[in-house]
This record gives C-alpha cells, structure tokens and sequence, in this order.
C-alpha cells in the first residue's frame, strides 16, 4: 500500500508504538498468543457449548463456522492478492514484540478476521454472548497493531473481512428469528405455584451426551419443588406412564408435563389435547424442536411459563387412513419418501459444520442413491424424491426449515421435490450446494389445509416427529387447529441470567446435604 493511506497507516502505527498503556504489556501479547490458529475462539466455542444454553450452543457453532471461512477467505486468497510487507518493528518496545514473527504477508490481518468473525458470528444468534465477547475480540485485533506484526489498516480490513464471512453464513444457514419475529397465539392457563399439580414424565433416555445439562429429574426438582415426576424407564411402556400422568394431573386439576425429545413430547401433546389439560415442554432430547418453537427452549422458561400461568395455543396435525380412522398426529413434521434418511445423515453432521451445510451435504449423498416414489397427491400423479409436510408453515423455504413464525395458523407446509424434470437429480444436488434449492423449478412448497395421499403401496412406512409407522394406502393429512394449551412465557428470558440462577440454586441445594 503506498500514497496517503499508506502515509496515514505508518502515522498511526507509530504512535500505537509509542503508546505506553499501562498493564498493555502483560495482556495483550499473551492474548495475541493465545489467538493463534484460532485457540482462543475454539476455547471460547467450547466454554459456550458446555456451560450455556440452545442459544449458546448455536452461537458456539455459528462462530466457529464464520470463523473458519474467514480463516480460508484470509490466508488462501487475500494474502495472495495483497503482498504487504509487515511493520518494522525497531520502534516497537522489546518487551512487546512475538517471539517469533510472522513471515506472511501483512494484509490483512488474519487474526482480527478470525476474532471478528467469532465474535460476530456469535453474536449474530445470541446478542448477549456476542456483547460478552467483543471487547476480547477488539482487544484481539488491537494487540496485532501493540505487538508491531499488523498496520492499522491491515487490522481494520481484517474485521471487516471477518465480519462479512460471518454474514455469508446466513445464506447457507439462517439464525433463529428475534422475539420480535415470532407471531404466538398468547392464552391463559393455571398458574401452578412451585409446579403444584403438574405430573411431569421424564424419558430417561432422551438428550444422552448434551454438554452442560443436569440430570433432569434434579433440574426439575430444583425449578418445581412440588411437581410429581413419573420416570420412563428402558422397560416401560411410554404410553402407559403418560396415561398415569394424565390421570393424576386430571385429578389435580392441574397439567401435564414431559421431558424429552420430540417423539415424546408428540405423545404427550397427544393426549393433553384429548384431555384438555395444558402441557408443560422441558426440553430433555437433542434437538427440541417443538420447545424452540413454542419459546421454551430452557427449562428455565418452561418453569417460568408455569408458576405464571402464561402459555401459547398451538395446532395438532393428524393423519387419517382412507376410512376416516385416526392413524397418527404429528406436533412438527411428517413424511415419506427419502426425507427421514435426509434428516438422519444431516443430524449426524450439523453440530460440526452447521444445519444449512449438513443438509446441502446429507441431500447431494442421499440423492446418490435414490429411487423416485410414484404417488397420487389429491387425486394427481406425481414422482417425486420426497415429500414433507410440516404443522404450520415453516421458515425458511428448502429442505432445512429452522423455525414456525406461528404454531396456530390452520396451514401444513408441504414440500416436494419432482423427480420427471430433466436431470432433476443433478438439478436439485447443484441447487442445495448453492443454497438456492427454494427457487428451483423441481422444488416445490405450497401451504394447504388438507392433503390426501393416495397409491401408497409401494410405501413401506410413514415417519412423524422421529418416530415411524406403517403406512396404509391412502392417507389424509389435515389438522386440529388449536388444539393443545403449552405453557410459554410471555415475555423471553434472559438465558444467561437464568441458567446462573439455576447454578445458584443447584450450589445451595448440595451445601444443605449432609456430609
């Protein structure tokens, strides 16, 4: 870089040389250390997924993944097409500089990309963890100057650069909606004091292996002191011990709960709907999808939502078979085809490189291999790759939907893909790479009240919120609207303030047990 800019780039790196910032030296050469090859925010991403929450967990991921696009942006291509030589350092106090320089080219600054695209990755799912880490990640870009290996100007061009990779993320993998975004059905329902009258069941073997969680019999406990608990055990019938439950809450006059992954949680809503009680969600499995959407991602929010009485109305959707009979209900998706494979193989890699990613990657593998379905949708015939169908319309158009902006809407979301077009295959597998399978011709999405499937023979089973059935000939999809009561508060909690409030409670609960 040469001219003005340059002349005003050397200025401000020497007056940054000059500076004597008292405790400077003891921090931030360290913490210029520590960030090298991205260790610092690695570190960071695994505090964030053991200690925090959902939103925690998501921003972890989030910032890891902008953080290794800044890093391939900044070291394969920018640094190529730039060659700056890096600062003089003689007039960089001794004390400051690395034990050993950098010998790549000076800009930009591959460590305020890496520290801005963390920070706003982060921040871009979880706002206070991204306030949290901004000043470190500032801190981070301002020790390159300090040390004496970065101009100014490479700094800020990093920051810049790590920033943008972190808004391309969002092209492949949107964020979660603010509050504001999410348009809920607000309705009453008992306030149950300390839990009083909530028959909460726990799938003991949901959520295995989530960093950070309590057991869930304690966490309940701690947040509902006079809750009834009805532990699901391996040898348990689940329906059996949710029909205890409902009973009893019945007879409390009071509500249901469950924890667990959503395949339990859709048998639970299930039958509070057909006994009319509301339904308290802790989200005990993996993923929680139900629970993100009803707004209790947390324990904490569920047990808010249920000392206050403060809930959010929700649709049941159902399948019937050709006679009219009831053959299942689904709280999330269903589908048939090559969707659950899909959602099996993108599960198994999301949490390393993101939902969006995961999928585009799970649908060009499982295409690879695939043989069309040959179906009649409302009397129509169709070939098709897969077919989904979603309770309420769900956001973003595409194979990897993350949110419902409503749960009452009357709608299901039905997605296709059509196997006939030329090359649909090829077709399909390019659009998912390029994160624009919404707008290709072979990709349909369309939101009805009803949906009768009919030619099914060929179709070995149906799945529906994890779990799967046999499928008869003819299925008729529609839905309960306003069926089910589920607790939600009112208001978003504050995640971090929660959860230290939560580990105050489990600390003041050990110190009382006797030694």
């Amino acid at each position: 870089m040469t001219g003005r800019i340059g002349s005003i780039d050397r200025r401000w790196f020497e007056r940054v040389a000059a500076a004597r910032l008292p405790g400077a030296e003891q921090v931030l050469p360290p913490l210029s250390a520590a960030a090298n090859h991205g260790r610092l925010w690695c570190g960071a991403a695994a505090v964030l997924a053991v200690a925090g929450g959902p939103a925690a967990r998501r921003a972890a991921r989030r910032g890891v993944g902008a953080l290794a696009l800044a890093s391939l942006t900044t070291n394969a291509v920018a640094k190529y097409a730039v060659r700056r030589r890096r600062p003089v350092v003689d007039a960089v106090p001794a004390m400051r500089r690395l034990a050993r320089a950098p010998w790549t080219s000076s800009f930009p600054s591959g460590h305020a990309a890496s520290a801005a695209a963390f920070a706003t990755g982060v921040a871009l799912e979880a706002p206070r963890y991204g306030a949290l880490l901004a000043p470190v990640a500032a801190a981070v870009a301002f020790s390159r100057v300090y040390v004496g290996v970065h101009y100014p100007g490479d700094v800020l061009a990093g920051c810049a650069l790590g920033a943008a990779a972190a808004a391309v993320s969002c092209y492949w993998w949107p964020p979660r909606p603010s509050p504001a975004q999410i348009r809920r059905t607000r309705v009453t329902a008992p306030a149950l004091d300390d839990g009083e009258g909530l028959v909460v069941v726990v799938n003991s073997g949901s959520g295995k292996g989530v960093p950070g969680r309590l057991p869930a019999r304690e966490h309940l406990e701690l947040l509902l002191p006079r809750a009834e608990i009805l532990e699901h055990g391996p040898g348990d019938d689940l329906g059996d011990v949710l029909d205890e439950a409902v009973a009893r809450a019945a007879d409390a006059a009071g509500a249901l709960g469950v924890c667990g992954g959503d395949g339990t949680v859709n048998a639970a809503a299930l039958r509070a709907a057909a006994a009319g009680l509301p339904l308290a969600v802790f989200p005990g499995g993996t993923l929680n999808h139900f629970a993100l959407d009803a707004g209790t991602p947390t324990f904490e929010d569920t047990a808010y939502a249920v000392r206050r009485g403060e809930a959010v109305r929700v649709d049941l959707a159902r399948v019937r078979d050709g006679g009219g009979a009831e053959v299942t209900g689904f709280v999330n998706t269903f589908s048939i085809g090559l969707y659950p494979e899909l959602v099996r193989k993108r599960e198994k890699l999301e949490g390393r490189i993101g939902k969006w990613p995961a999928a585009a990657v799970s649908f060009v593998e499982v295409l690879r291999t695939a043989e069309p379905l040959r179906i009649r949708i409302d009397g129509h015939d169709r070939v098709l790759w897969l077919l989904f169908a979603g309770n309420g319309q769900y956001l973003p158009d595409g194979l990897s939907p993350t949110h419902r902006p409503r749960m009452d809407d009357g709608l299901l979301d039905i997605r296709t893909v059509d196997a006939r077009a030329p090359l649909a295959r090829t077709r399909v597998a390019l659009s998912a790479l390029g994160g624009a399978l919404r707008r290709s011709h072979v990709f349909q999405a369309e939101r009805v009240e009803q949906l009768r499937l009919s030619g099914l023979d060929q179709v070995a089973a149906l799945a529906y919120d994890g779990e799967t059935a046999p499928a008869p000939d003819t299925l008729l999809l529609d839905k309960r609207q306003a069926a089910l009561t589920v607790y939600s508060p009112a208001v978003p909690l504050d995640e971090i303030a929660q959860r230290a409030r939560t580990a105050t409670l489990a600390a003041n609960r050990r110190s009382r047990r006797p030694a």
